[in-house]
Order: structure tokens, then C-alpha cells, then sequence
């Protein structure tokens, strides 16, 4: 027979609470402080990694201007340096961009593990882009130092075939995957979980398909690339990642039922046991 014993307060002399009794699950104070602290470093974590996303991508970029607008930068004096600079901090880029998925992926995972699967590979798709941008333009600078003028038209052909491989990886991968991972998944799994605020959250189920949109519409010659409508496109995308880092490091995830562990349930005071009969 099973016999159940409630460890209540003595209301007849100092309401002391007996102490817990066999196996019963209490909780400790000190563990779910951890548990919390691990919580908000994770966080932490993620939001500093979104930010450096923002600032490498956005100084990468402004150093490959003088490359990937001048066509014949590959027998002229060149700016190797910058280049090679701008290709530093899109390897940062990449590695800020997987750590955001590989920091994430414990948290989301418990909303919906297939979805969270599919933002760390939207992302690992997203940085093959990007490293196959950044070998054609350290190519590029290759090809001038070895062959510069010397090449003539044919070198100058070379190097615009490879400026040009450098913006298409751009488009699908910034310009087009981060709408599917950071986008729609990301945006998603945020919206269900109540991580961040749903206002938030639902930047990113906009900006995506709008990134998707303008992406595909780039590929099929509708807009140009860099054009306005794509500028005008990228705006909610660019908003929801830039106020998810910013959330995340200053006020950390909101109370949601994914981040509670059994654990943490507290003790209620009931103690089961077996008794003879």
C-alpha cells in the first residue's frame, strides 16, 4: 500500500518546516542559480556573436570597394592590403556566423529540434558562400602580384570573372540563404519559444521571405543587384538580427517554458513512500 506524508509547517509552535524526507525532489537554490547564470552567458554569448556579424560583414565590404568596383584593379596599383584585410574579417565573419547557430542550437532545439537543425545548416551553407567569396577575391590579388599588367586584356577578364563569382556568392548567401536560416527559421523558433518579444521575432518571418524575394528577383534580372528595391528589402532582415544581438546582451532571454528543467520544479512538500500493509 502506498502511503503519502505531507511535511507541512507545525502551525501550533514556530512554523518550522520538517525536513525533506527520503528521495523527494528537492530543489537546490544554488543550482538553479547556475542554471540561470548558464542561461544568460548563453545569451550573452550569442548576442555579442550577432553584433560581430554585423561589424565585420559591414567593414568587409566597405574594404572591397576599391576591388570589386574598379574593373581593371587587377593591373592597376592595387590595394592588396585592404583585400587581404577584408578577407580577415570575413573568416571572423564565418566563425561568428556558426557560433551564433552552435550557441543557439542547445536552446532552440527544445521548441523544435528538426528546425533548430536546419538553422545550423542554413548557416554552414550561408559561410560556404562566403568562402568561396573571399577565394576569389585573394585570386584576384594573387593574379596582380604575379602577373599585373603583364597579362594584358586576357588577366583583366580573369579578374572580373572572379569579382563577378564573388558577388553571385554574396547574393545567394547573404542575399539569399539568411532569409531562409536567419530569417524564417530563426525568426520562427524565436516567435514559438517566446525567447525575445514576438514584435521582435516577427521582423524576422517578415524580412525573410522579403530577402528570399528580392534574392530571386536579383538571379532572374527583374531588379538590379544593390538597387534600391533590394536595399528597401534587406531593411526588416537588418533590423531583426541588429535587435536580436542588442536584446540578447542587454536583457537576455524572457522567461519561456523551454529554458525549465525538471529540476527546477520545487518541492511541493509531498513525499511519496511505501509502507507495508
Amino acid at each position: 500500500m502506498t502511503a503519502i506524508r505531507t511535511n507541512a509547517p507545525n502551525l501550533t509552535t514556530d512554523r518550522r518546516v520538517d525536513p525533506p524526507r527520503g528521495d523527494s525532489p528537492v530543489v537546490d537554490q544554488s543550482k538553479r542559480d547556475v542554471k540561470m547564470s548558464s542561461t544568460r552567458k548563453t545569451a550573452l554569448a550569442a548576442g555579442v556573436l550577432f553584433i560581430i556579424t554585423f561589424v565585420t560583414s559591414i567593414s568587409a565590404a566597405l574594404l572591397y570597394l576599391r576591388l570589386v568596383d574598379h574593373a581593371n584593379y587587377i593591373i592597376g596599383a592595387g590595394a592588396d592590403k585592404r583585400i587581404a584585410l577584408g578577407a580577415l574579417l570575413e573568416m571572423i565573419l564565418i566563425i561568428a556566423n556558426i557560433g551564433t547557430a552552435v550557441v543557439l542550437f542547445p536552446i532552440l532545439k527544445r521548441q523544435n529540434e528538426g528546425l533548430a537543425l536546419g538553422y545550423v545548416t542554413a548557416r554552414l551553407v550561408e559561410c560556404g558562400f562566403l568562402a568561396i567569396g573571399i577565394v576569389s577575391l585573394l585570386a584576384v590579388v594573387t593574379l596582380r602580384q604575379d602577373v599585373g599588367g603583364a597579362g594584358g586584356s586576357s588577366v583583366v577578364m580573369v579578374g572580373r570573372s572572379l569579382v563577378a563569382i564573388h558577388k553571385w556568392t554574396f547574393l545567394l548567401g547573404p542575399g539569399w540563404v539568411v532569409g531562409v536560416g536567419n530569417g524564417l527559421l530563426l525568426g520562427y523558433l524565436m516567435y514559438r519559444s517566446r525567447l525575445v518579444p514576438r514584435a521582435m521575432a516577427m521582423l524576422g518571418l517578415i524580412g525573410g521571405p522579403l530577402i528570399i524575394a528580392s534574392g530571386t528577383a536579383v538571379m532572374f534580372h527583374a531588379i538590379n543587384a544593390n538597387s534600391k528595391a533590394q536595399a528597401i528589402a534587406t531593411i526588416p532582415e537588418f533590423l531583426w538580427e541588429l535587435s536580436l544581438g542588442i536584446y540578447l546582451i542587454v536583457k537576455g532571454f524572457k522567461p519561456s517554458p523551454i529554458l525549465l528543467d525538471i529540476e527546477e520544479i520545487p518541492n511541493l512538500g509531498v513525499d511519496v513512500a511505501s509502507s507495508p500493509t
